[in-house]
């Protein structure tokens, strides 16, 4: 039985590698074709460090057509030259022989859950920080005009950007009371410059404005007397100086991964998702879209063991050439693919039940590999 694994598990191997190369190298050669254009003059070495970057992430999105490749590919192979009638002869099951693909693609679906939940939304971050602040050199360009969330309540306006001194300019900054939204803190400064967490504000004005009590400022005008209080009311505290340090919520590096890019880089981890789903007095909006996304983290990854069992009975029955085998391949993987997103879309329309749409895919090619092995 064991000189038996071993035959398998070599068979199931160079498809796994070779599939997972062509697919990993497809989708780097894609990132790098769309943003060739703004990468002119760049290192090789600094190119190849932000392609890297993105590898980990990308082995998630192809491991699951890798693992489909590997099973058509081995039993079609194995079907086609009887031996697997032979085996069977011999008084051993399909279940027996397939085992070996089962805990290969066991192995891959542990990989990929590492590589989604803790090692690419780390990376996907660094990923924009590499672009946008050294390979572009546009840095937080793309965030003038806009107003941003840095978390912790604090919102970010810039009217332009420097990229030669990496300095914000025309800066507005808000945090407003969670229980008066009339009660805030407004800053203003003329630069500023964000590295890490910190924005450090120059020739900068503070306003602690109370809208609640300006509101009584007409009635005040009218009299000289009542008119100081109500303006101390309405700013309890102005000041101004050269220079005020800010603690942000994010990062400069999550502010790009974030803002920067019409789509937001996948940064939510396993340690973001559980403070998401555990903080005591979370937003409900905040924490299905929490479960949404740590679901997706999952179910993609399972799909490396869905896919396989799904595989084989075609594997079995069309896998007679490589070019079948690797045509029958792409298309269970679009499929799965198309599935798995039309799941993702009816997530947020299921918002007793999240993963009732996210894991629909899985579901839906374990019924079938599991109904189609039965008549094999």
């Amino acid at each position: 039985m064991s000189r038996l694994t071993r035959y398998v598990t070599l068979e199931l191997l160079p498809p796994l590698l070779a599939g997972t190369l062509l697919f990993t190298a497809i989708l780097s050669f894609g990132y790098f074709f769309i943003s060739s254009q703004w990468l002119q003059g760049v290192p090789v070495a600094l190119v190849g460090q932000w392609i890297a970057y993105q590898v980990p992430d990308t082995l998630v999105k192809v491991l699951p057509m890798a693992v489909v490749l590997m099973t058509v590919v081995a039993f079609g192979r194995m079907s086609t030259e009887r031996e697997l009638v032979a085996v069977q002869s011999g008084g051993i099951s399909l279940g027996r022989v397939a085992r070996p693909a089962g805990v290969v693609a066991l192995l891959v679906t542990a990989l990929s859950v590492w590589l989604s939940l803790w090692v690419a939304p780390r990376l996907n971050v660094e990923t924009r920080g590499l672009y946008w602040d050294v390979l572009t050199g546009a840095g937080l360009s793309q965030l003038s005009g806009k107003t941003v969330d840095l978390g912790d309540g604090l919102t970010l306006f810039m009217r332009g950007y420097d990229p030669a001194t990496r300095e914000l300019q025309g800066v507005r900054l808000e945090r407003w009371e969670s229980g008066n939204a009339r009660l805030g803190t407004l800053t203003f400064a003329d630069r500023a410059t964000f590295e890490n967490r910190v924005l450090t504000l120059r020739d900068y004005r503070v306003f602690r404005a109370d809208f609640g009590a300006a509101a009584r400022l007409p009635g005040a005008a009218q009299n000289p007397l009542t008119l100081p209080g109500a303006v101390a009311q309405t700013f309890p505290a102005i000041r101004s100086g050269a220079s005020l340090r800010v603690d942000t919520g994010l990062s400069r590096q999550e502010t790009l991964a974030k803002y920067a890019d019409a789509v937001g880089a996948d940064a939510q981890g396993w340690p973001e998702l559980v403070t998401a789903l555990t903080t005591p007095g979370g937003k409900a909006a905040e924490r299905h879209a929490a479960r949404v996304t740590l679901n997706r983290k999952l179910a993609l990854p399972f799909a490396n063991l869905v896919l396989a069992l799904a595989a084989l009975p075609f594997a079995l029955r069309y896998g007679r050439t490589l070019g079948v085998a690797l045509g029958l391949a792409l298309l269970l993987a679009v499929a799965y693919y198309l599935l798995f997103f039309l799941g993702l879309t009816l997530a947020p329309l299921l918002p007793g039940l999240p993963e009732a749409g996210v894991w629909l895919a899985n579901v839906v090619f374990a019924a079938l590999g599991l109904t189609l092995l039965r008549r094999a």
